[in-house]
């Protein structure tokens, strides 16, 4: 829908309204809360039953260090005490909404100076929003444990979600969750659906976590609403990620019941405190979080409502190629002259798989500020810039912001994290070829066996059916099977007495491997205990003198621990321990992966038999059904050898390549 009025700014006595003849956005003023989005003949797309100050808004969690553990805190809706007109034309109007912090409010709002700023522009079916964020030098510490922006939609219009071309269905009421229609699970969020509005959605559970994703695939998500006439689509659009902490696989809230739509910047959602950024006295930091876009949509009369999404994700790839914008008037948003571009090649060597370099197909390539080897995973305060390598290695990163960066990289299909030595000084126009990468991942013999594919994901091990009382089911046959409700529970129904046992040459991690090492409830109990997995090979020539790896790759722990030991499940101390490690909870929110993790465990040839060996691989914290570690990839490696047995592993490595190639796919 295109209009040919320009952008105009209406006064009223409390609010402010951008209207560019295809929609209108009312926000309160000084406050900075989107009150009304009006569009077509709909006067608000916002709930209406909700307060002014509960439709669309920025707002935060943070902490005081003072003592201060975990990922809870004050809750802040970011309330504006000063309005600003920035530009006002025909063609663009941006506002402001600040607020200021000063020493008298120590202790009850968060030590942040904040800028909202909103931006509509002539003929666009939606508005932007970005925000800046200042702590000075003089002022004190604090924890910052979550940002968005939240926009509550009318449950009487909007019930039709959709986030992904797989992942979209007409969702509950949010009345369905109230104590009368829902009963809540082991957890708030989690409901099952006992009496709702809609019988058909009776028996199915609705978890807001059901419907995160990883930073990578949010792009665009919203509602779609089906009753109207013609049908309309409410969508949130994402064109970057630099913003967002924790880079590409980490997971965020998207849309859920609400109806609700989210853009997550800051969170701490499948990682735990590693991703709630902690600020000392008198740190200076500055950021900019967005923009993003907020686009509504609408059918012709008669049309396939669903034709909505597809417009939506036509949207976000124009918005996507726009990026970095031109519009934002802030200093603070440097436009694309004032970046700089980065490219180079990644190859791999691993002699044991092949003589020459092999190309890096698929590699995630990027710029975290410096750090260790895969520290980007745990950054949360500052900016990152990535993207994938094609299938001969090289990689183009555009439009980075001006500093000092690593340039980090990891392979599906290798275990481990690359990094680039030297920092990587961006400054503003600069083309910096970074020529041939090698990336050398960790190796010291062949492989005599191997469980999983190496790619942070436990996705590909065996994920049970749900249990037919807890269902949502939209994930019923669905390559997502791990986001149904209480699959943690499935492993003490499949080994009630006995822990799992995974023979090599006989089981097939597909059907046999468990997806997560969970505890067991103790039966006629509401008690936990740890749980011990066996893995039984076969050594036909053993080195007795020689040094055996164990790679042990984890794509998420909570709360856990995992011990390994050799051949003696007694012994004491275990081989190795990684001690307490882990507070991602993805075991609850159906996250198939948190943080990833990579241990290596000298295996002295003594400990080995020649004949049947077994390694036990127990998890013993127990006070939690959550409690647990998901693998990624298991290795065993013998100590250093020939070049014909080098070559083997090269024929086999080439085979679990080709899986894993068609797993990204």
């Amino acid at each position: 829908m295109q209009s040919p009025l320009g952008v105009q700014l209406h006064y009223g006595d409390h609010h402010v309204v951008l209207d560019n003849g295809i929609l209108q956005v009312t926000l309160s003023n000084p406050q900075g809360f989107v009150t009304r989005i009006r569009y077509n003949d709909i006067d608000n797309l916002l709930e209406v039953l909700n307060e002014e100050s509960n439709r669309g808004y920025w707002d935060l969690v943070w902490s005081s260090p003072a003592g201060s553990t975990g990922t809870t805190g004050i809750f802040d809706l970011i309330e504006g005490t000063r309005f600003e007109v920035i530009v006002e034309n025909e063609e663009q109007v941006e506002i402001s909404f600040t607020r200021t912090w000063d020493p008298s409010m120590e202790g009850k709002l968060v030590p942040l100076n904040i800028d909202k700023r909103f931006i509509m522009l002539r003929g666009s079916s939606g508005f932007y929003s970005y925000a800046i964020y200042e702590h000075l030098e003089e002022w004190p510490a604090f924890n910052l444990d979550e940002t968005r922006i939240a926009f509550k939609l009318r449950k009487d219009k909007f019930h039709y979600m959709a986030m992904a071309n797989n992942r979209q269905r007409f969702m509950p009421l949010p009345d369905d969750r109230l104590p009368k229609r829902g009963q809540t699970l082991a957890y708030p969020e989690a409901v099952l659906l006992v009496n709702p509005v809609e019988p058909e959605l009776k028996g199915e559970v609705d978890d807001k976590y059901q419907y995160s994703s990883n930073n990578e695939n949010i792009r665009v998500h919203g509602w779609i609403s089906t009753n109207t006439d013609p049908p309309m689509g409410f969508w949130q659009i994402t064109p970057s990620n630099e913003f967002r902490s924790g880079g590409p696989l980490k997971q965020n809230l998207t849309s859920h019941v609400g109806p609700t739509t989210l853009a997550m910047f800051l969170s701490a959602h499948y990682s735990g405190e590693d991703l709630v950024p902690k600020f000392g006295a008198g740190e200076r930091w500055k950021k900019v979080f967005g923009p993003v876009f907020m686009y509504v949509n609408s059918a012709y009369v008669g049309d396939d409502p669903l034709q909505l999404w597809e417009d939506a994700k036509t949207q976000m790839m124009i918005e996507v190629q726009s990026w970095p914008y031109t519009f934002p008037v802030s200093e603070d948003f440097p436009k694309s002259d004032q970046r700089g571009n980065v490219s180079g090649r990644l190859l791999v060597r691993d002699s044991y798989l092949s003589s020459d370099y092999i190309s890096a197909t698929g590699a995630y390539v990027g710029l975290a500020p410096p750090g260790d080897a895969g520290s980007w995973q745990r950054e949360c305060k500052d900016y990152q810039f990535w993207t994938n390598a094609d299938e001969e290695g090289y990689f183009f990163i555009n439009d980075i912001r001006i500093g000092d960066y690593n340039l980090y990289a990891w392979i599906p299909g290798y275990i481990g994290d690359y990094k680039y030595d030297v920092v990587v000084s961006i400054t503003a126009g600069c083309e910096i070829e970074m020529g041939d990468l090698v990336y050398k991942p960790p190796r010291d013999g062949p492989t005599l066996w191997e469980i999983g594919i190496p790619d942070r994901s436990a996705a590909e091990f065996y994920v049970p059916d749900p249990n037919p009382k807890y269902i949502n089911k939209l994930y019923v046959n669905h390559p997502d099977r791990f986001r149904q409700y209480g699959l943690w529970e499935r492993y003490a129904e499949l080994y009630p007495d006995n822990d799992l046992v995974f023979t090599i040459g006989v089981n097939d991690y597909t059907k046999d491997w468990f997806y997560a090492q969970v505890t067991r409830k103790k039966k006629d109990s509401n008690t936990y205990q740890g749980t011990t997995w066996q893995i039984k090979f076969t050594l036909d020539n053993l080195d007795p003198n020689g040094n055996y790896k164990l790679r042990l790759a984890l794509a998420s722990s909570t709360l856990s621990e995992l011990q390994v030991r050799v051949n003696d499940p007694k012994a004491n101390p275990p081989l190795f321990s990684s001690g307490l490690i882990g507070r991602d909870n993805s075991i609850a929110r159906h996250g198939i992966h948190g943080l990833y993790w990579l241990y290596n465990v000298d295996v002295p040839g003594g400990r080995l038999v020649q004949g049947d060996n077994t390694i036990f691989l127990t998890q013993p914290r127990s006070s939690s059904p959550f409690q647990g570690i998901m693998y990624d990839y298991i290795r065993l490696e013998g100590p250093p050898s020939s070049t014909s047995q080098k070559q083997v592993m090269s024929s086999l490595h080439s085979l679990q390549i080709s899986k894993t190639v068609q797993y990204f796919a």
